[in-house]
């Protein structure tokens, strides 16, 4: 059994309750006001469910992360950077973002990025919390990914891409711009082979739980804007 949240409290259980099977699921219930999102995330705790789910918890362990600094392209993603037929930008369109990113997958018969979902995300958009970045080619929007910035952390939730690469198109150029403006870490929530490719590890829940006590409390001031040139990759760590 895991605890069910109540209504009227925006208090989580500890961490270290979480069950290892299903991986880090903590506890269910309650709402998604951003109170108790912008809450959850600064605990490492985000909510993932299907729609018709009760809305589920979780904080898996080991937590899936990037530091900036490492961020890892490949020889022929790099040259894919530096070509000039695309455009990025950030929080133009995140409505559009979301909805790309809740669009059913190749083999997936749905999509967890419910209505309810949308709404919460787009709620902490409109407040200055929720930001997207947006891969374009010919005004076209081909590419992007969404997610939250508290303090000096990036949560990332989820992207899209529909043509080759624009995906990690988006990736790699948050990732610089987020180094350069002085944040420390970007959670990935779970790894996989795609957040590999771009030097994605590993590390305990209770030290990424530390990390978020000290890089969460201090916000960064700073107008969301590219500020970089295709330059900023000549010396990316690859391969």
């Amino acid at each position: 059994m895991i605890p069910w949240l109540a209504d009227d409290s925006l208090d989580f259980p500890p961490l270290e309750l979480a069950l290892d099977e299903p991986n880090g699921l903590l506890a269910a219930g309650g709402d998604l006001s951003r109170e108790r999102l912008l809450k959850a995330y600064r605990k490492g705790i985000f909510p993932w469910y299907n729609p018709g789910e009760p809305i589920l918890w979780w904080s898996p362990d080991p937590r899936c992360v990037i530091w900036p600094e490492d961020l890892y392209l490949s020889r022929s993603l790099r040259k894919r950077l530096r070509k000039q037929d695309y455009t990025v930008t950030f929080d133009q369109a995140f409505h559009r973002v979301i909805s790309a990113c809740a669009s059913p997958r190749p083999k997936q018969d749905g999509t967890w990025i419910s209505n309810d979902i949308f709404c919460a995300y787009l709620d902490l958009h409109h407040q200055g919390h929720a930001h997207s970045v947006e891969v374009w080619i010919d005004d076209e929007l081909v590419g992007g990914l969404y997610g939250l910035a508290i303090g000096r952390v990036f949560f990332g939730e989820s992207m899209f891409s529909r043509q080759r690469d624009c995906s990690k198109i988006a990736f790699a150029w948050l990732a610089r711009q987020l180094q350069y403006w002085g944040y420390e870490l970007i959670d990935c929530q779970v790894y996989n082979d795609h957040l590999a490719s771009l030097g994605a590890s590993e590390v305990p829940r209770q030290y990424f739980a530390e990390l978020l006590d000290e890089f969460t409390v201090q916000p960064l001031v700073h107008d969301w804007a590219f500020d970089l040139t295709r330059e900023a990759f000549n010396g990316a760590r690859d391969e």
